[in-house]
């Protein structure tokens, strides 16, 4: 008996594999009857036919509403210059080791539990190792979300670079696209379109003027494509002390820079994440329903409170000797000197360095983005109807675009520009209009599904005389005549009891 196996020594069973996995969410959407049929009446502009959205933009957000409208019965097609698997910041200008996010989130899952992340996790590596699991590696998301477009089947088309968008009189938004393989333009037409363009939004990165004085081989963003390999021997100077300046840093050293001095304006760095206290399912519901004092309010305030790095990061950074925080030491400009390094002023003094990283952000630039340039002039900002409330200024706030219910844009003069409000800011800008469901994991699937509906529920409104010709056209029998026999009508007699 004393040579019986215990059940501790039974191995755990094997994970069951990506091919189960997705019979099962084949099994649910059946059983869900998803996908809804296409039910849009099909329409053409000068013999061109036209989708019902396009959305430009192929990460996270992108993916969801594309799944998410295609659940419905709408006709989506997302466009990325982004070679295909690439698309957002995941296994391009990301460097952070894992999500920030807990693991448990479900985010673009649509509420689908064979779609989640744990439930592709769990199908090949098992639940021990799920449950070992701190949080989730960034590549692995990124591998995530490219079984998540295939497995879904999503209409995506890489390499297409949007180079105008052009909102029509006549109930369409004119896309003009650049095939970057091909190295032709061509054209589509959609009676929507979505700008799913993540966090760079309405802009991009943003770096302080005096950068623009450096030469351009001195200085990068955190947000650009750049080898950490070339960093090896020099002396690196990281602006900020947000998240991705950890993760800059972290690579910096992680491939041998001889120094990193961090250069932080505060002289404290934050403690706690006040965006996880305003975390609920009345925010993700109900930010967009808010006056818009309190809208401002609670943007304002995260603003200022910051997000802190997280502490796996930050770690990641201070393990290393040649590592060196300065706090309250914000940069003030730079310069090269006559032996070919730079000086770095800061509030502390000035610093010697060989290499620059901004981690500075992003902005609402049109400039940077040229294919807005026909909606730049037209689109109503928040600072054109909202006065802030005294003591809570905020350039960031003021320029951002103020969006109606489902992210469209409104006009700064009304009949400016006919057809503005069929192209819908669905990424970071929207955040004071319509709260984080454009971009954040948390809010990720009650953000897609909300604008899916209200599209839906749009292009029937607009249809709806075609919708009702259709229904009187409709003749399909639901009875053939033979189901019943008309019977005698039995003869009445006065004087017989009921």
């Amino acid at each position: 008996m004393d040579d019986a196996p215990s059940l501790a020594d039974t191995p755990p069973p094997a994970p069951p594999g990506l091919a189960a996995l997705e019979q099962r969410l084949r099994q649910d959407l059946q059983w869900l009857c998803l996908p809804a049929r296409p039910w849009v009446p099909p329409s053409t502009r000068d013999g061109q036919p036209v989708l019902d959205v396009a959305i430009v933009g192929g990460g996270m957000a992108g993916l969801t509403l594309c799944a998410s409208l295609a659940h419905l019965g709408l006709r989506a097609t997302i466009f990325d210059q982004s070679p295909a698997g690439f698309e957002g910041p995941w296994a391009t200008t990301a460097r952070m080791e894992t999500l920030r996010s807990p693991k448990e989130l479900t985010g673009p899952a649509l509420g689908l539990p064979a779609l989640t992340f744990r439930a592709w996790y769990e199908a090949q590596f098992g639940l021990a190792a799920w449950q070992a699991l701190d949080k989730i590696p960034r590549l692995q998301w990124m591998d995530y979300l490219r079984w998540y477009r295939r497995v879904l089947d999503l209409d995506v088309r890489n390499r297409q670079r949007v180079a105008a968008v052009l909102p029509r009189a006549d109930g369409v938004v004119q896309l003009e696209l650049v095939d970057e393989d091909a190295g032709h333009t061509w054209r589509v037409l959609a009676r929507h379109v979505v700008l799913a363009t993540g966090r760079d939004s309405l802009g991009g990165p943003w770096v302080p003027a005096w950068a623009h004085a450096l030469p351009r081989t001195r200085w990068v963003h955190s947000a650009h494509a750049w080898d950490g390999a070339a960093l090896r021997g020099l002396r690196v100077a990281v602006v900020g002390g947000g998240a991705s300046a950890m993760d800059a840093a972290a690579t910096a050293l992680e491939n041998g820079a001889a120094r990193v001095d961090l250069l932080i304006r505060r002289r404290t760095l934050p403690r706690v994440n006040k965006g996880k206290g305003a975390g609920s399912p009345g925010m993700s519901h109900g930010f967009g329903m808010l006056p818009d004092a309190w809208k401002w309010h609670f943007r304002h305030y995260l603003n200022l409170q910051q997000v802190p790095p997280p502490q796996g990061s930050t770690l990641r950074v201070s393990r290393h000797a040649n590592a060196f925080f300065h706090l309250g030491a914000g940069a003030r400009g730079a310069a090269e000197r006559p032996d070919g390094a730079l000086r770095v002023d800061t509030d502390k003094g000035p610093l010697a360095a060989d290499f620059l990283i901004f981690c500075t952000g992003f902005r609402i630039d049109w400039e940077q983005r040229p294919e807005f340039a026909a909606l730049r002039p037209h689109v109503r900002l928040w600072r054109d109807r909202f006065t802030a409330p005294a003591g809570e200024d905020d350039e960031e706030l003021a320029e951002s675009p103020d969006l109606g219910e489902l992210f469209e844009f409104q006009e700064k003069q009304p009949g400016s520009c006919p057809g503005l409000a069929r192209v819908h800011c669905y990424n970071y800008a929207a955040a004071l209009s319509q709260g984080a469901g454009a971009g954040d994991i948390p809010q990720i699937t009650d953000g897609s599904q909300r604008l899916a509906r209200g599209l839906a529920a749009q292009l029937l409104i607009e249809d709806a005389a075609l919708h009702f010709a259709a229904m009187q056209r409709y003749a399909e029998p639901e009875l053939e005549g033979h189901e019943w026999t008309e019977a005698a009508f039995p003869a009445y007699d006065e004087g017989r009891p009921a």
